[in-house]
């Protein structure tokens, strides 16, 4: 896990060096490179602290250590001058393991700054080697900032569809596994992560990555994986990447794929890829046809020849996972029908649509996902085809994360088929009460003219509907849609208008309104644009686009919001721009809207309000309700300190996916309403000395803004806790009850007892001092029962809140549907 201070110290790198190396690409190469020098001196000086000698930086090289570099008798200039020859001069010193030299082969100090040079150098100083992972997390992170680079038709694969391949394909650790176009060897990382926890055992205290290996395993598996790279500059990022994550000797060759035959007869158990999309201008080079014909498949197209070589170099039990250009699926060339054919008859199993906006914002290309296994394809006489519409992030140019992800619900489907297949029994398997629109096509469908068309679309068949559609207008044919008024604070009179400024809540009030009746807001600009508001009142429209029905006699305002709303998701997608995002009326303008008659629109709108009567009483309850706790004034008023612990947390910064012991963070505070206790953890730790907080403690903010959300957590799991929380725990459970004290520190407001000066805090003891009634046990006992009694009806009112939300959207979504 990437902690905070490494991330600060990349993005403090990064900074330093743009206005020297504005090229992205070229400022993670900078800092590659000059990782790797710092990291070789740290291993010479490793190695003469434990009584060896230094091998990098010995002979004619002692000159260019690490620490030379570092004399405070060295001026700037002459810094600057060790540095920069110490680049050109490394790859040829004989000292150095190969790795090494390949990492500086071409290297060299673009710029000639030295108080620039020095500022760098000083931040890359503060970073020092170890085994572990944490510095193959910041590597990573370091290559996610890197751009595209969209003219080779090369875009970084984001992570978590490298790591969703790599679970479909579900690579093992006898399996041999290359990527033909690796890139930054995102691709092998994920499938040693991958291997090594699936080889991994929990329990009694033991958390080591990769215990069920042995010794010859763990040799054998770093020699398994093998990359190759057109591009030196990837080869050398590739090189870092695999060094960082454990491998000493890592397999990355500078490789020509479709035009070199030196690996021609090299095959793989294992094939995982994002293969660049696009050809060289007039395809590949002439002068290798001759080599050309070594490919089933006759092209020059490279997109069509990476897929042929990935299938051809399958071992007879090999699988594979590539990311293809929508050309592929449907072309009609006649190398791409030959391709199909091929893949169709011998290779594939299953095709992937993934929306369009994943590789954004480098590109809105059309991808899909091609599975492949020769054994798998032998047997099944049909392709299975799913459909990916969220990936869990928006597919606007800032691809936000956000929830719903298709991908987990993906995996299973697959897994599911390919279970069906293996075990004969694909009748078993039923597409149509699976996800992510799975659909099973036989292969004799796919040939039947000869195109092998893998669009899965095409062959869905849709049962018609006795009702037809209503007619579907365009928002500007139906609706007066204006941009909103330029306003500054300083402009506003005071007065009770409310001012609207991306569409949301009030900026502040105005005297005087532009917009009047009815009036649904777009938010034009900042991080919600595209957010959908509804204003009975008037307004003064700012930073928005306002929406108003030209006749409520055919379109009914409150319809057309609930229509709009429902498509929330669709404008969020209209956002455009890196910076800042916006959504314009010229982005929605041509949206469609179904338009049944008034009357319909009438009882539609009807029937939400009856939905939202409901929804509005009930959350009103959810919103209202804390734990109340009737004083008797002849119970003791007991300070807090005389009968718990304080826990205040620890620095925790290294974590894994799962582990032996959870660390809660001020982060794990922002759960849902009704989620009140700890019961797992998003992050892990293997093993700890700390004291760990025990079961029923209370956990809130201790530091900061988060102190003013006024959360409070229960554990119902031992755990650790970050030193931006406090934890409290009953100290004889006998006398007072953990819940009792839970539902009094419910109605308690922490800002009462935090400091006012600076940042906000709450110290030991601001929360020793507070004082709590405390009845007898038993007494204790009864009110907690009766808080409890109240809780379910709360938590009644919220699951009802839940469903008729739900027949809200049902009610919407039939219009869009008939």
């Amino acid at each position: 896990m990437l902690d905070t201070e490494t991330k600060k110290r990349i993005d403090t790198a990064r900074d330093i060096l743009v206005g020297k190396v504005p090229d992205p690409k070229s400022q993670v190469e900078q800092i590659t490179i000059a990782l790797v020098y710092k990291f070789m001196d740290d291993m010479d000086k490793e190695s003469v602290e434990m009584g060896g000698q230094a091998s990098f930086f010995s002979g004619d090289y002692e000159r260019y250590a690490w620490s030379r570099i570092f004399d405070p008798r060295v001026g700037g200039y002459e810094m600057l001058a060790i540095y920069s020859e110490a680049l050109v001069k490394l790859n040829q010193n004989p000292n150095i393991p190969q790795l090494f030299r390949d990492i500086f082969k071409n290297a060299y100090l673009p710029y000639r700054d030295p108080e620039t040079l020095k500022m760098f150098l000083k931040i890359i100083n503060e970073f020092h080697y170890d085994h572990s992972e944490r510095l193959g997390d910041a590597f990573e992170y370091l290559l996610s900032v890197m751009s595209s680079q969209g003219d080779a038709g090369q875009f970084r694969t984001p992570r978590h569809i490298i790591d969703f391949i790599v679970d479909v394909v579900n690579p093992q650790k006898h399996e041999s596994i290359l990527d033909p176009a690796c890139g930054t060897a995102g691709f092998l990382i994920s499938s040693y992560k991958h291997i090594i926890k699936q080889n991994t055992k929990n329990g009694n205290g033991n958390k080591i990555a990769g215990n069920l290996l042995s010794t010859e395993e763990r040799k054998q598996l770093l020699t398994n994986f093998k990359g190759y790279d057109i591009s030196p500059d990837m080869v050398r990022l590739s090189l870092v990447n695999l060094y960082l994550h454990g491998f000493v000797q890592p397999q990355i060759m500078e490789y020509d794929t479709l035009t070199s035959q030196e690996r021609w007869n090299e095959y793989a158990d294992v094939i995982l890829a994002n293969p660049p999309f696009m050809s060289p201008k007039g395809g590949v080079s002439s002068n290798k046809k001759d080599f050309l014909k070594k490919f089933s498949v006759q092209s020059t197209r490279s997109e069509v020849l990476f897929v042929d070589y990935i299938a051809e170099h399958l071992t007879p039990f090999g699988r594979a996972g590539v990311i293809v250009p929508e050309g592929i699926i449907f072309q009609s060339g006649k190398a791409y029908k030959q391709l199909r054919k091929m893949l169709v008859e011998n290779y594939l199993y299953a095709v992937v649509s993934l929306p369009a906006g994943i590789f954004n914002p480098y590109s809105g290309v059309k991808t899909s996902i091609f599975l492949m296994d020769r054994l798998l394809a032998k047997r099944c006489d049909s392709i299975l085809f799913v459909k990916i519409e969220n990936d869990g992030f928006g597919l606007g140019a800032q691809r936000r994360e956000m929830a719903g992800s298709d991908l987990p619900d993906a995996v299973n489907v697959i897994s599911d088929y390919v279970k069906a297949v293996r075990s004969d029994s694909l009748d078993t398997f039923k597409p149509e009460e699976k996800p992510c629109g799975a659909l099973i096509v036989k292969k004799e469908k796919l040939a039947e003219n000869g195109e092998y068309n893998l669009t899965g679309e095409r062959y869905r068949v849709v049962k018609k509907k006795e009702k037809n559609k209503w007619e579907m207008v365009e928002l500007w044919e139906k609706t007066e849609i204006k941009k909103g008024s330029s306003i500054t604070k300083a402009s506003v009179t005071e007065g009770e208008i409310p001012v609207i400024a991306g569409g949301q809540t009030p900026a502040y009030y105005h005297n005087e309104a532009n917009r009047f009746g009815k009036i649904i807001t777009v938010s034009s600009s900042g991080a919600y644009a595209g957010f959908i508001n509804y204003f009975k009142t008037p307004i003064f429209a700012s930073d928005c686009t306002t929406i108003q029905s030209q006749n409520e006699a055919e379109l009914n305002t409150d319809y057309l919001f609930r229509i709009l709303k429902n498509k929330q998701q669709d404008f969020y997608n209209f956002q455009q721009g890196m910076g800042q995002p916006h959504v314009y009326a010229k982005d929605f303008q041509d949206f469609k809207i179904p338009l049944p008659p008034l009357k319909v629109q009438q009882e539609i709108v009807s029937e939400i309000e009856g939905y939202q009567k409901l929804i509005d009483g009930a959350r009103q309850v959810v919103d209202s309700w804390k734990p109340q706790i009737e004083i008797n004034p002849e119970w003791d008023m007991v300070r807090l300190g005389e009968i718990i612990s304080i826990n205040n947390g620890y620095v925790l910064t290294e974590f894994f996916s799962n582990g032996e012991v959870a660390c809660v963070k001020v982060s794990d505070m922002n759960l849902d309403e009704n989620q009140y206790e700890i019961v797992t953890s998003s992050h892990w730790i293997t093993e700890t000395d700390k004291k760990l907080l025990p079961i029923n403690s209370i956990v809130f903010p201790k530091r900061g803004a988060a102190i003013g959300t006024n959360k409070k957590r229960l554990t119902k799991i031992p755990c650790l806790i970050d030193n931006n929380c406090m934890g409290i725990s009953v100290l004889d459970e006998k006398k007072l009850s953990p819940i009792y004290l839970y539902n009094f520190m419910i109605g308690f407001d922490l800002s009462s007892i935090s400091n006012s000066a600076g940042i906000p805090l709450i110290n030991n003891p601001d929360i020793s001092n507070v004082l709590i009634p405390l009845p007898p046990f038993a007494i204790q006992q009864e009110i907690v029962a009766k808080i409890e009694t109240e809780r379910k009806a709360v938590d009644g009112c919220r699951e009802l809140i839940k469903i008729y939300e739900e027949k809200i959207k049902r009610v919407i979504d039939r219009v869009w549907e008939e």
